[in-house]
């Protein structure tokens, strides 16, 4: 129900719930979620919220820790994502969900989802980034701490995701109504168009097209792949690659990969003319 007109309500009568996550890394497949956090607003005040740690498959780096301040000892007893994720979807509800730089938070939350086999809320998303994009001005950027200053917001402990779901919401509320906007309609306008939990689906890209469930399958079972790629320095000739993940955004979906090289590389799907499975 892919339909902006579904929301054609004001804002400040719907919930609108602001959601966070911190993780062990940057890809949803090979990494972790170790910490969710969701805020429930109606009018622009919090009416409930909802936070809790994850226990991820493998101990954490101490980069991702430095970054978050989430340690080890301190998931050690924490639930798996499996224990958490229906009453994470159930505290969303009807809500319209907004995260900052959402895609990312989308990109994790849909492929659990998806693997407990719960089904992908059918509201529309915000993302706070791009609406204080087109709202915001005279900043460096638009991360979230940048805003938090610039707008004087009380945005508490840095990438604690409850904390920074709190300063999205506040993000989103200062620029809605900055901009005077009454309806859910307009407010979207303010972004551009509408995200959607569904385009998150990996399930729903599998069955789209046999690349991406080739990559997906080579993904999950750990094994190489043979890909054609319409694009850098061996256009068009096979290479070998060993999969980490899939990662899908609004600007383009992208398989990231290993060659061979120190770092990983994206390639793009758009690009990824065949992909097949090494055993």
């Amino acid at each position: 129900m892919k339909d902006q007109s579904v929301m054609p309500v004001n804002w400040m009568d719907h919930p609108i719930v602001a959601i966070d996550t911190e993780t062990s890394g940057q890809y949803p497949f090979r990494d972790d979620l170790c910490e969710i956090a969701a805020v429930k607003t109606v009018g622009g005040q919090v009416v409930d919220t909802y936070q809790s740690l994850v226990k991820p498959r493998h101990k954490m780096s101490d980069f991702i820790i430095s970054i978050h301040g989430i340690t080890n000892e301190m998931v050690k007893e924490a639930p798996k994502i499996d224990e958490v994720l229906q009453d994470f979807i159930s505290f969303i509800g009807d809500g319209v969900c907004v995260g900052h730089h959402s895609p990312f938070d989308l990109g994790f939350l849909s492929y659990d989802l998806e693997k407990q086999k719960i089904s992908l809320p059918d509201a529309p998303v915000f993302c706070s980034s791009l609406v204080s994009r087109n709202v915001i001005k005279g900043t460096a950027n638009h991360k979230l701490q940048t805003l938090v200053e610039h707008l004087g917001i009380d945005g508490g402990q840095a990438h604690r995701a409850l904390d920074d779901a709190k300063a999205c919401a506040e993000v989103l509320f200062h620029c809605l109504r900055d901009k005077e906007v009454n309806t859910f309609e307009e407010a979207f306008s303010l972004q551009g168009s509408p995200l959607w939990w569904q385009d998150f689906s990996i399930a729903g890209k599998m069955l789209q097209s046999q690349v991406w469930k080739t990559l997906v399958e080579a993904i999950e079972s750990g094994k190489d792949l043979e890909i054609i790629y319409n694009g850098g320095s061996q256009k068009g000739k096979k290479r070998q690659v060993k999969p980490i993940s899939v990662v899908i955004t609004p600007s383009g979906d992208f398989l990231v990969a290993s060659d061979g090289g120190e770092e990983p590389k994206r390639f793009y799907m758009q690009k990824l003319m065949e992909a097949e499975m090494l055993l």
